[in-house]
């Protein structure tokens, strides 16, 4: 299977794991508690499976940034906790340097 689709599926059990977090109540509640055990689970299974191929750097990178990414925009529409001017300049920071990596170096994994 094409890393990068497993890289997404790793980034996308992770930001649903990272949601449930916060409506685990610290892990009081059994429903959000097992999601969370079981999204970073199936995030850390998938991210092995990603650095097969892949380098550890870049699947890391694009791994955090593209989950720092989701999950401020998840909290946005289910928690209602808008990021302000300089969370939102960082991001895009981020962002860009998952593009630099991803274009022009060499650990690309390209």
């Amino acid at each position: 299977m094409n890393p990068y689709l497993l890289l997404a599926m790793a980034i996308a059990a992770e930001v649903v794991a990272t949601t449930a977090l916060k409506a685990s109540a610290g892990f009081s509640r059994l429903g959000p508690s097992l999601l969370v055990v079981a999204g970073y689970g199936a995030a850390f299974w998938l991210l092995g499976l990603v650095m097969h191929t892949v380098p550890v750097g870049v699947a890391y990178a694009i791994w955090s940034g593209a989950g720092i990414v989701l999950i401020t925009l998840l909290a946005v529409v289910v928690y209602r906790q808008l990021p302000d001017l300089p969370a939102l300049l960082g991001m895009g920071l981020i962002i860009a340097g998952v593009v630099v990596i991803q274009l022009w170096s060499d650990s690309g994994g390209h």
